[in-house]
């Protein structure tokens, strides 16, 4: 079973003529690490819910012992970029810089790095525009929404010599390290199907009512905010709840599947599926969106060269009714690999009276803990699990000092990118898409999906 250096090395990309390096440091990298005693200086960009929620919170966590300061921060909304620059003066104690946009902030000579937390469509386009400011970036997820975007995005960070954290958190948990390695080594046999689910009841789930009211056009900078999507009026809503809007989100594949999915080409070392299909609506929540509340998708998953072989995968989520008790389940003709209880099982395997009545054996897999096998922080399917964020930050500013590749390199990014996607494709046209390797682009009927 393919490891991840295998994996990367064998990836599609490299045959369509976008890797455009190795993963090892160049002398250039080798020029930029920093020395034990010099601070490392950040730049928000963008004062978000999910950057002071979450990320910030984890950057605290280990600043001091890594010698690492906030000098920055970059929004394009006025309020939100007094209240980012408060809110860090506040919590590190000195003066923050407030910039109008990321030109100001990357034109400023104290900024190391930036944490990028904005609006997912503009994942890919501000990650160009940091490693092209030779800044290192910890990027938000779904890093692209468009594959021009991906591609762009993707040549820009390899050509450079930055480190990218992709915001895939799972990777920094114990559980999943363990959960990849028992799938890769062989012991788990062969994965014939994986069920992902996230649920949630939420009327106000990317709603932001208060905050629209409040939201005034003289006040940002609205052109600035489309980037390169198509122009059209000032909207408020969209500026606020575009998770609820394509084409700034593609709503449920971009923020929850793309975690998820990103599993599948972790433990599988299969970089893209071979095709989706999706079904769902708007079924509950008739408040102007234009995202699903409620979506099935079904993959297919394999390698391109043997089509006999392979695997689904169904990714199923609701926004009217459930918990947010995401769960992941891998299945083997042997048992299961369960993401919710964090245990291998024999769950489900072929026993030895069904394989008798066929004159074949028993294949059960043993009881196994993911939680004891793991060295790192064990993470549940939820991804705002504080931990789990924390540990995730702290790989990237610990491959800052030392140059080494993140936990979830930009080719987690990409690939994940290429699956939502896909999705969203199946979702916009109600057709079938499949991926074309040669040229990277998302195809439905024979054509390449834009918008």
């Amino acid at each position: 079973m393919a490891t991840r250096r295998h994996f990367i090395k064998n990836s599609s990309l490299t045959a369509a003529g976008l890797y455009l390096g190795a993963m090892s440091m160049s002398a250039k990298s080798y020029g930029r690490i920093l020395g034990a005693n010099d601070r490392v200086r950040l730049g928000a960009i963008g004062f978000s819910d999910r950057f002071r929620q979450a990320l910030f919170p984890s950057f605290l966590n280990h600043y001091k012992e890594l010698n690492f300061d906030f000098v920055a921060v970059s929004d394009i909304w006025k309020l939100r970029r007094e209240e980012g620059e408060a809110f860090l003066k506040n919590a590190m104690g000195h003066e923050i810089t407030a910039c109008r946009n990321n030109e100001e902030l990357y034109a400023l000579k104290e900024v190391d790095a930036v944490i990028i937390a904005t609006a997912d469509f503009q994942h890919a386009l501000h990650c160009i525009e940091a490693v092209k400011a030779k800044k290192d970036a910890y990027v938000e997820k779904p890093f692209a929404e468009t594959m021009d975007d991906n591609i762009a995005a993707f040549k820009a960070v390899k050509a450079s010599s930055q480190i990218v954290q992709i915001g895939s958190q799972r990777r920094s948990g114990g559980n999943y390290t363990a959960a990849a390695e028992f799938i890769q080594s062989g012991k788990f046999g062969p994965i014939t199907m994986v069920e992902l689910t996230w649920n949630v009841n939420q009327p106000g789930r990317w709603r932001r009512p208060a905050l629209v009211e409040k939201c005034k056009e003289e006040d940002t900078d609205w052109k600035r905010f489309l980037l390169n999507r198509p122009f059209e009026k000032w909207d408020p809503r969209k500026y606020l709840e575009y998770r609820l809007f394509w084409p700034y989100s593609s709503g449920m594949p971009g923020q929850w599947m793309s975690h998820q999915i990103d599993t599948v080409h972790w433990f599988s070392g299969l970089t893209h599926p071979r095709s989706v299909v999706a079904n769902g609506g708007i079924y509950m929540w008739k408040d102007g969106r234009k995202n699903w509340d409620t979506t099935l998708a079904v993959f297919d998953y394999g390698p391109e060269t043997d089509k006999t072989s392979g695997f689904q995968v169904s990714f199923a989520s609701r926004m009217h009714n459930g918990d947010e008790n995401p769960s992941e389940i891998y299945y083997a003709n042997g048992g299961e690999l369960n993401l919710i209880t964090n245990k291998v099982s024999p769950k489900g395997g072929l026993s030895e009276r069904m394989a008798a009545a066929m004159g074949m054996k028993a294949n059960l897999l043993p009881e196994l803990s993911l939680v004891e096998k793991a060295d790192k922080v064990v993470a549940s399917a939820n991804t705002g699990a504080d931990r789990l964020t924390s540990a995730h930050m702290r790989n990237w500013m610990e491959c800052i000092r030392s140059r080494k590749q993140p936990n979830a390199p930009v080719e987690a990014g990409y690939n994940h990118s290429i699956a939502t996607i896909m999705t969203n494709a199946a979702v916009r046209t109600g057709g079938k898409a499949t991926f074309n390797a040669k040229t990277q682009q998302v195809m439905v009927g024979g054509k390449v999906f834009k918008y």
